[in-house]
């Protein structure tokens, strides 16, 4: 089994998260910065990763309104999809509802007694990770 990507997109920051080998456990890579609205660099930065690691399979965070109405960020989600497909055909990206992944996120790195400075600096790192391991769950 290969690595698979949990991906937070945000307006200025794309949180990174990905399997092991076997596709298991799950855990976080990084933050990727990048200026307001420029999705095409962190889309190149996505390519990237798939490329070097050999990475074929992404879970994506949507986010919905809590009626699971399309909101315009998941809107914009919906076309990082396409502008990745459209890069990498051979890619297998799946849109994970993300609602309060960020909430959960948070909760999980307060019960590590991490500092809020510290937590902020991860939050969307690990508010992938709580995407790909719903999108794992969903898998089984």
């Amino acid at each position: 089994m290969k690595k698979i990507l949990g991906l937070d997109l945000g307006t200025t920051t794309l949180g990174i998260a990905e399997t092991d080998a076997l596709g298991l456990a799950s855990h976080g890579r990084e933050t990727f910065r990048f200026e307001p609205g420029n999705f095409k660099s962190a889309r190149e930065h996505v390519l990237q990763i798939a490329s070097k690691e050999g990475i074929s399979e992404i879970a994506l965070g949507m986010p919905l309104y809590e009626s699971g109405d399309v909101s315009p960020h998941a809107k914009s989600c919906m076309r990082f999809k396409d502008d990745l497909l459209k890069e990498n055909p051979n890619l297998q990206i799946t849109l994970v509802d993300e609602s309060y992944s960020t909430i959960e996120a948070d909760e999980k790195l307060k019960e590590t007694g991490l500092s809020y400075e510290k937590r902020k600096e991860i939050i969307d790192e690990m508010a992938a990770v709580v995407i790909l391991e719903r999108y794992l769950g969903g898998k089984k």
